[in-house]
């Protein structure tokens, strides 16, 4: 038995952005989405649909739901007098350079980590807050 897939044409301009979005670093992105929620006023960690299932009992729902793996470290504030010694931290903790660290730090909250053991989000949100920045795991 073969299974035929549709072939989606796309328009020459969404496959330029699509190309170019696969050469952007992932700073970018994450300011990518963050000016797409701003500009178009959406949410990207919004449920989109898709199928939902039925109502769950309160005793179901405990067993149903899965311990979380992944973190995320968000840096929400930084105090002006602390901003040198937070960036160094940045840049310790990504591949950041000095100007991307910067810009990092010039619209936040932000995330500094994704996706990263809760380890690894522990000890990032405790140099950061040594470092004299406001600092959630989420």
């Amino acid at each position: 038995m073969t299974t035929h897939y549709k072939q989606i044409t796309m328009s020459t301009t969404t496959e330029e952005i699509i190309e170019k979005l696969k050469t952007i670093t992932l700073f970018e992105a994450a300011e990518l989405v963050a000016r797409i929620e701003e500009t178009f006023g959406v949410d990207a960690s919004a449920p989109s649909g898709g199928f939902a299932g039925a109502p769950i009992a309160a005793g179901e729902a405990a067993e149903v739901q899965e311990e979380k793996t992944a973190f995320d470290v968000i840096l929400e504030d930084v105090a002006s007098d602390k901003r040198v010694a937070v960036l160094k931290v940045i840049r310790n903790l990504t591949s950041l350079g000095l100007k991307e660290a910067k810009e990092f730090t010039s619209s936040l909250p932000k995330a500094v980590k994704e996706s990263v053991s809760k380890e690894e989000a522990e000890q990032a949100k405790q140099q950061l807050e040594e470092a004299g920045g406001k600092v959630k795991i989420s």
